[in-house]
C-alpha cells in the first residue's frame, strides 16, 4: 500500500495517479504523465495543471518553458541505490524556477527523506513498511551537518547551508 506524505503528515485524498498501460486517471483523479506524453500533450492543448514523471534518464531541462503549465512533477527513483532524481529535483528548483509539488515515487526509504527534502522534494510516494511506520510516528532523521547549497534554505538562522557545522 502507498501512501503520500509531506511534512505536514499523510494525505488524506491525494488525486495523483501515475498513468501507465494498465492504470488510468478516474474522473475525479489526475493523471501524471511520462515526459512525451506530457510534451505531447502541451503541444495540443493549453490545459494547465498537469502532472508530469521524470524517470531517471530523463533530461529534466526539457520542462523549461512549461513549468506555469505543471502543478506536479514526480521524480521517480527505481531503487534506493539511483539517485539521478535528487538531480532532477534539484535542477528543478534552482535552475527552471519550479515552485509547484515535487513528488518522489518508486523505492523511498526513511533514511533518504531528509536528503529529498534538501534537494526541493516536498512529498512522497511511500510503500516501504519501516518508513510508513517511523512517518506514522513523527520519527524522521536528522541532518546535523551540511556542505553544499540546497533547494531548501538552512534552519539556522546564522549559519550557511553549505558550510559544517559542528
Amino acid at each position: 500500500m502507498t501512501k503520500i506524505w509531506n511534512e505536514a503528515g499523510f494525505l488524506a485524498d491525494d488525486p495523483w495517479i501515475v498513468e501507465t498501460e494498465e492504470t488510468k486517471a478516474g474522473s475525479n483523479e489526475k493523471a501524471i504523465l511520462g515526459l512525451d506524453a506530457f510534451l505531447a500533450k502541451v503541444a495540443e492543448s493549453d490545459e494547465k495543471d498537469l502532472g508530469v514523471l521524470i524517470a531517471p534518464a530523463d533530461d529534466v531541462r526539457r520542462l523549461e518553458g512549461h513549468q506555469g503549465r505543471l502543478a506536479l512533477v514526480a521524480v521517480a527513483f527505481p531503487a534506493f541505490s539511483d539517485g539521478r532524481a535528487f538531480s532532477h529535483a534539484s535542477l528543478l528548483r534552482s535552475r527552471l524556477g519550479f515552485t509547484g509539488e515535487v513528488r518522489a515515487v518508486g523505492d523511498v526509504l526513511i533514511d533518504q527523506i531528509p536528503l529529498m527534502l534538501r534537494c526541493g522534494i516536498d512529498s512522497f510516494a511511500v510503500s516501504n513498511a519501516t518508513a510508513l511506520k517511523r512517518l506514522a510516528e513523527n520519527r524522521l532523521p536528522g541532518i546535523d551537518n551540511h556542505y553544499q547549497p540546497a533547494a531548501r534554505p538552512s534552519q539556522d538562522v546564522g549559519s550557511y547551508s553549505w558550510r559544517r557545522r559542528a
